[in-house]
């Protein structure tokens, strides 16, 4: 019997997909000069079109050139060329697979030291305990400034179009800008973005419709939503399954589910939550929850590796399977899976005591490879953990101090993106 992992997906917008299997979103702080995608990006997605999935959905592409998740992060902002975004997507679609642009905004999540701005729906800080310094101390939105970053949505999502991308992931999950305001623990505004679930998903509803008015019909537009954050009192599975049902009649296409932020790292199985365990497929059990019910497809990502959890994932009625650390170590994964193949070489388990501090590695791990990819070279699965946190520590380094003076542009970038306007 023909499995349905390489069956096709329609989506409401009349995409096609050409199977069930995605390289999810990961953070790959790898910017070049101007924090653009450059030849590294290219390779690196190149080889995962070319490893059989159907859809790649890149890292974060952040929507204000003031607020960045890493130094080395990308910025498709109105002063921003596209070529460079244009053969980025041109390389990862020579295979055959769809890509998608990942959209975001970090919020409070800001490395302390970071140049730019640390806004939050409130002046709530990140809490890691004695590492909650690590990040600044965020800033509560003025309405004028919620307004212009839901419009700078919409214009990375319209030049993302424009650049020869199939579509957009707006990131709603992991802590960052549209998921705090969704928290209750985070978002605590007595205003109309505050307070009932309806008003604080507000932001995100008007980011969606003003993305959907941006761009043509045909053009996807998902959205990543935490299945819960996993913090006593923050987001749960109720929560995650009304705000789906909010998001079908603004022209979602698709859902991807995920769970977790900074403070709680269950993306990368290091839940501060007792009753969340590290295994495969972190979020099936929620997700086949939501499944059920939900009124538009739904894709699961989280610690899948294995082609038996993947099809376990599509049999609890979830549409598409996303990975991302097992393509990192595996870039030809999907295309093993339909040979009968699994991995040859996972990469190595981060089981130190301290969550926050191995979810960084496990983070650093990833990027590791990724950069090895990038390169020219096969992964090193075998590659030690503190040596990854290590070099990823240089390398951000090295990025901030890029990242400043990039920064210090700001009028002349503003004056070319009068230029390309006018």
């Amino acid at each position: 019997m023909a499995s349905e992992l390489f069956s096709p997906l329609h989506l409401r917008s009349g995409q096609v997909l050409g199977n069930r299997i995605v390289k999810a979103a990961m953070e790959g702080g790898m910017a070049g000069a101007g924090q653009l995608p450059d030849e590294r990006l290219r390779l690196l997605y190149r080889r995962w079109g070319a490893g059989g999935a159907g859809l790649l959905i890149t890292g974060n592409v952040m929507v204000h050139a003031e607020a960045l998740t890493v130094p080395g992060g990308l910025v498709l902002d109105a002063a921003a060329p596209l070529e460079p975004y244009a053969a980025w997507a041109a390389a990862g679609k020579a295979g055959g697979a769809a890509m998608w642009m990942q959209i975001n905004h970090p919020g409070r999540q800001v490395l302390a030291g970071m140049p730019g701005v640390v806004w939050g729906p409130s002046a709530v800080a990140v809490d890691l305990g004695p590492r909650s310094k690590l990040f600044g101390h965020p800033v509560a939105m003025t309405p004028d400034q919620i307004d212009a970053t839901v419009a700078r949505f919409g214009v990375t999502a319209a030049r993302a179009e424009r650049a020869g991308f199939d579509g957009v992931q707006i990131h709603a999950a992991h802590g960052y800008l549209l998921s705090q305001f969704l928290s209750p623990l985070v978002n605590r505004r007595g205003d109309a973005w505050g307070g009932s679930l309806e008003d604080r998903a507000r932001m995100l509803l008007d980011v969606v419709r003003e993305v959907r008015a941006a761009v043509a019909p045909s053009f996807v537009v998902t959205v990543k939503l935490n299945s819960a954050d996993f913090q006593r009192g923050g987001f749960d599975v109720d929560d995650a399954r009304r705000v789906i049902a909010m998001l079908e009649p603004v022209g979602v296409d698709l859902v991807e589910l995920s769970g977790g932020s900074y403070e709680s790292p269950a993306m990368s199985g290091h839940a501060t939550d007792a009753h969340t365990r590290a295994r495969e497929a972190y979020f099936l059990e929620l997700a086949t929850e939501l499944a059920a019910d939900s009124p538009l497809p739904l894709m699961l990502t989280g610690g899948i590796t294995r082609r038996q959890t993947a099809e376990d994932v599509l049999a609890g009625g979830v549409s598409l399977v996303g990975m991302g650390t097992a393509l990192a170590s595996t870039p030809d994964l999907p295309a093993r899976w339909r040979e009968g193949r699994e991995a040859d070489k996972p990469l190595r388990k981060v089981a130190w005591p301290d969550k926050t501090l191995a979810s960084a590695a496990a983070m650093a791990l990833v990027r590791h490879q990724m950069r090895r990819i990038a390169r020219g070279n096969n992964p090193a699965p075998g590659t030690s953990p503190v040596y990854a946190l290590a070099t990823d520590q240089l390398e951000q380094r090295r990025s901030l101090h890029r990242y400043r003076a990039w920064l210090a542009t700001a009028p002349a970038r503003s004056a070319a993106a009068a230029d390309r306007c006018g």
